[in-house]
């Protein structure tokens, strides 16, 4: 998956699905979300849901570089508790990831074709994922992400041989 669409409706309905304390932050719903992008992230906090902007493709906190993020946008639910990166986030760095739909390329030839896949009903949906935080020198925070994949099913098969 190389872009997501974000709810482009009213957030209350989100809010009150999730038992959010409160509306999403101020962000303008996207109908192409590429990774590298700050999105709202559905996170526990304590006892209660809340809604963090993170950016798409992990940093773990031990990472050197941040542009490592751009290699990790996506997470394979096979090897989750294998790599690293995601190991010891499974316990605790668990996320939810609102969209309405997202877009998948379809080899055709040479060539690649956007499919947008979304429910039927075209209600929104939440992808799984796990994030972290990563520190710059001076201290400066970075909320990152990944979404967790897993093989497609026959409906999504066609299209692409992973899905979300």
């Amino acid at each position: 998956m190389r872009t997501l669409r974000f709810f482009p409706g009213e957030f209350s309905d989100l809010r009150i699905r999730f038992n959010l304390d409160k509306d999403l932050p101020l962000f303008k719903p996207s109908f192409s979300i590429a990774p590298g992008k700050d999105i709202p992230v559905i996170v526990r906090h304590g006892n209660r849901n809340v809604v963090k902007l993170m950016r798409w493709g992990l940093v773990p906190s031990w990472s050197q570089d941040p542009s490592i993020g751009n290699r990790m946008i996506n997470a394979r639910c096979e090897t989750l508790d294998q790599k690293p990166s995601f190991k010891q986030l499974l316990a605790s760095r668990r996320c939810l990831v609102p969209a309405d739909g997202f877009f998948e390329w379809r080899r055709v030839g040479k060539g690649k074709i956007p499919m947008r896949v979304r429910m039927k009903d075209r209600r929104p949906f939440t992808f799984a994922g796990l994030w972290d935080v990563w520190r710059d020198p001076d201290r400066e925070e970075l909320y990152s992400f990944t979404i967790i994949t897993t093989e497609a099913n026959k409906l999504l098969r066609p299209i692409h041989n992973r899905c979300h």
